[in-house]
């Protein structure tokens, strides 16, 4: 299954995919074409040999922040949200199996009936052992975004890059599905991007990479083999460093 031996620039990497991005063109839900397309990048990941770590967001389900702002209790409506990463986990967990790679499910919030709790080591030793970790549940805190938790974790997983899959090419000056003048960026500093509040990531996701020099590669999941480009050491997308 793994190849341990191809020639890769970052052998151990924290993938960070928007829920948004499992429910396709509907824009709620899971469309199962995309999520058969993104558990194919990652089954070619874990061939490559790659230790990997996977958080995905809720947005598909529900987002917290929208739901406070629409009158629910922020910190119910957070809650919500760490449930829905759950769900989305558990639907690529059951995809992965089938194709043949060997996962965990580890959650930040404890229901032991569908997946383990989160405990740093034993999610290094899963690492170790070329097996693929899904963290959900965010940091099973209220108020932390799932950016902040894919950060958090590949702090704490010792991983060489924060890989953020979207929907667009990487970062631009603007929002490109908003403004055709936006241009694209391929590279760019921590500073630049919170002094510019450039949308890669919230504010504390980007501060806590540069207080821990961990880069950040922004690029689109729907371009095919993009993932494994950038992780060999392709100019793909946009770096953060």
């Amino acid at each position: 299954m793994r190849r341990p031996t191809e020639q890769l620039r970052y052998r151990r990497v924290l993938l960070k995919v928007s829920g948004e991005a499992l429910a396709g063109a509907r824009g709620f839900g899971i469309e199962p074409r995309v999520v058969d397309q993104i558990t194919d990048e990652i089954r070619t990941l874990a061939q490559m040999g790659v230790s990997l770590g996977v958080v995905i967001g809720g947005g598909n389900i529900v987002r917290g922040a929208m739901a406070s702002r629409q009158g629910m209790d922020r910190v119910q409506a957070d809650y919500m949200g760490m449930l829905a990463t759950v769900i989305n986990a558990l639907a690529v967990q059951d995809l992965l199996e089938h194709k043949g790679v060997e996962t965990r499910v580890m959650t930040a919030i404890r229901m032991e009936q569908l997946a383990e709790p989160y405990i740093r080591r034993r999610a290094l030793r899963h690492m170790e052992k070329g097996r693929v970790v899904l963290f959900a549940g965010g940091t099973g805190n209220p108020y932390f975004s799932t950016d902040t938790a894919a950060v958090l974790r590949a702090i704490e997983m010792e991983a060489d890059v924060v890989i953020k899959a979207t929907k667009v090419q990487g970062v631009f000056t603007a929002d490109p599905e908003k403004d055709p003048t936006a241009e694209f960026i391929p590279a760019i500093s921590f500073q630049e991007v919170m002094t510019r509040e450039l949308a890669v990531m919230d504010a504390s996701a980007v501060s806590l990479c540069k207080e821990n020099t961990l880069p950040i590669i922004v690029l689109n999941l729907s371009e095919p083999g993009a993932v494994a480009g950038a992780i060999r050491g392709e100019r793909v997308g946009t770096l953060v460093s």
